[in-house]
């Protein structure tokens, strides 16, 4: 049977961390592992953050975060209405960021990557940016 979820987040730092421990106990109900219960919060942490700082820059938005579990997937969905991105894939080359100046590594999409099963990322400029993650877990 099919579970979902809809979390509608102020685009505010102070609240990753909540996105964090939504998202352990959504997924808490597929019993997975203490590693795969990691590597969903780090990806999550990861989605997060970009969508407030790279989204919105500074200014007031919302972040949506939808989760559905179906079986033993998980698929953890983040979207913004901000700023979009024009080139996804330099994006998403690791090392790249578009504010060296705030010390970012530019490996938040490799971090979400290797640490979930798929990666799926949509963008329109002007539009916002929508970041769809999926895990198996095995447990």
């Amino acid at each position: 049977m099919e579970n979902r979820v809809k979390i509608i987040l102020d685009a505010r730092s102070v609240n990753e961390g909540f996105a964090r421990v939504a998202a352990a106990a959504f997924a808490a109900r597929l019993d997975p592992t203490v590693e795969e219960l990691a590597d969903i919060k780090t990806a999550v942490s990861e989605a997060v953050t970009n969508a407030i700082i790279h989204g919105y820059e500074g200014r007031y938005g919302r972040v949506a975060m939808e989760m559905t579990a179906s079986g033993n997937l998980l698929t953890i969905s983040v979207s913004d209405k901000g700023r979009g991105i024009a080139d996804i894939k330099q994006a998403m080359c690791p090392l790249y960021t578009s504010k060296p100046h705030l010390e970012r590594s530019g490996m938040g999409f490799t971090v979400m990557e290797s640490f979930m099963d798929s990666l799926q990322v949509s963008s329109r400029v002007g539009e916002g940016t929508r970041v769809v993650m999926t895990k198996r877990i095995h447990g």
